[in-house]
């Protein structure tokens, strides 16, 4: 999803550092069973975005710096194991479905160009996860940040309104009122549908994969680890569950097979020890040494996609 300005700022403090690199088909399946030619496309769950890890800046051999690319992102690792050399990975930070139609301008890095070019009509395969962007859920996850894990609660003498407590529950969806962002989870499903249709259309042989979001919000606060009400993780929970369910329901209606990857990974949201969490909250990780972006996976999360997409493509072929 989209780290916004956030990953823009981080990713020029991290190209001033020194890096640390010390610690760091077509659905009838193919009969061979061999892919030649592989494009991914995505947001930043798919571009796994980092700032800084083991391997030094984020990844420019296929995007701009400023997509954030991680060099074991779950695309490149389904790459490399399905031993794919003709592969482009037009994966990017912040991406909506517009994106995949038109150029996305990055900071810093210039412009990723429209995901869709890197499309052929001799790709055979295509993996896909969007739709958060467009449903403007990443920022609205930010926006559930608070210092204290009581909404209505300020310290003595301080007034109310500079204190950051949180309140997205009510913000996006007060009671009695309606919820905006199930509003816009409904009005990105048709967009997502359209571009998994022109996928099929830019590359008629290919086989279509779409991943959803894994599970990385739980069902309940676990303040002050994580700086979010109890009314509002429940909400985003129950968001994330909406969307990925809008995920599901675009596949069926785009043509493509669904990827679950909530299921293998409940039990390593952002609640769970550091060694054990697949998405972090404030961006250092030590469950593969980096400096990500907040709210987003890890490498322990990017290789759990990998093994989700890796699991549905042999379940498919």
């Amino acid at each position: 999803m989209r780290p916004r300005n956030l990953l823009t700022v981080a990713l020029a403090v991290a190209m001033l550092a020194v890096p640390f690199l010390v610690v760091s088909n077509a659905t009838a399946a193919r009969a061979d069973g061999v892919y030649d030619e592989y494009v991914a496309l995505g947001d930043s769950w798919s571009a796994d975005v980092v700032i800084a890890d083991a391997n030094g800046a984020p990844d420019t051999t296929h995007a701009p710096i400023g997509c954030g690319q991680s060099h074991t992102n779950y695309p490149k690792l389904l790459a490399q194991e399905l031993g794919i050399s003709n592969f482009r990975d037009a994966t990017c930070g912040g991406a909506e479905t517009d994106d995949f139609y038109a150029p996305q301008s990055v900071d810093p890095g210039g412009t990723n160009p429209a995901q869709f070019d890197r499309l052929s009509p001799t790709t055979d395969l295509v993996t896909v996860g969007i739709g958060g962007n467009d449903a403007g859920i990443a920022g609205a996850a930010m926006d559930c940040l608070g210092l204290l894990p009581d909404d209505e609660t300020v310290p003595p003498g301080t007034a109310p309104e500079p204190v950051p407590t949180g309140g997205c529950k009510d913000r996006y969806a007060p009671d009695g009122g309606e919820d905006q962002l199930a509003r816009q989870i409904l009005e990105a499903e048709p967009k997502v549908v359209a571009a998994l249709q022109e996928v099929h259309r830019r590359s008629p042989d290919a086989r279509v994969l779409i991943i959803d979001y894994f599970a990385a919000v739980p069902e309940h606060a676990c303040y002050p680890t994580v700086p979010i009400s109890e009314e509002d993780m429940v909400y985003l929970h129950a968001t994330m569950l909406r969307l990925n369910a809008m995920v599901q329901r675009a596949a069926a209606a785009g043509g493509a097979e669904f990827v679950d990857s909530y299921h293998p990974t409940i039990g390593h949201d952002i609640c769970q020890p550091p060694n054990v969490r697949y998405a972090e909250v404030f961006g250092p990780s030590v469950n593969g040494p980096a400096v990500g972006v907040p709210a987003h996976p890890n490498s322990a999360g990017a290789a759990a996609q990998f093994r989700a997409v890796l699991a549905q493509f042999y379940a498919g072929a």
